[in-house]
């Protein structure tokens, strides 16, 4: 936990008002691409739902859509948090001194970056993995058709 809140310190120190309304953008921008991939799992698994009920592949493919599942909560209040912290944005920039908030503010965008780098690894595995699943049931369909 120090090596994330010695991050966090790190970062406020170069934090510019334009340098944290421009990561909050590309976070946003981030977010709502996998929100939209998302979308395109869920109708790929529906496309494959008999296949992935199988009893040979049921015990992963429970496991890769409850994360998938959690992965779109998370999602949706990432969401949430960072339009909230774009929101706050004015503090920094309404040429008020108020020293405590605009602190925290820098704070709370070094914590945010932490947590949209801990959210986009997750996120890749979590799709290493659904693509790895597919990519082996798509195999084992066009096996068995050239077996018939």
């Amino acid at each position: 936990m120090k090596t994330k809140q010695f991050k966090v310190k790190k970062y406020e120190a170069w934090l510019s008002t334009e340098i944290m309304h421009s990561s909050s953008i590309k976070w946003l921008s981030e977010l709502k691409f996998a929100k939209d991939e998302q979308l395109f799992f869920d109708d790929l698994i529906k496309s494959y739902t008999l296949q992935l009920i199988d009893s040979k592949h049921f015990a992963e493919s429970k496991k890769i859509v409850s994360q998938l599942v959690a992965q779109q909560k998370e999602t949706d209040e990432l969401i949430s948090k960072v339009l909230d912290h774009e929101k706050g944005l004015n503090i920094m920039v309404d040429g008020i001194n108020q020293i405590k908030e605009e602190n925290a503010y820098k704070d709370e965008h070094g914590k945010l970056i932490i947590v949209m780098s801990e959210f986009s690894k997750k996120y890749k595995v979590l799709k290493s993995q659904l693509f790895t699943l597919i990519k082996s049931i798509i195999k084992e369909g066009k096996q068995k058709r050239l077996l018939q």
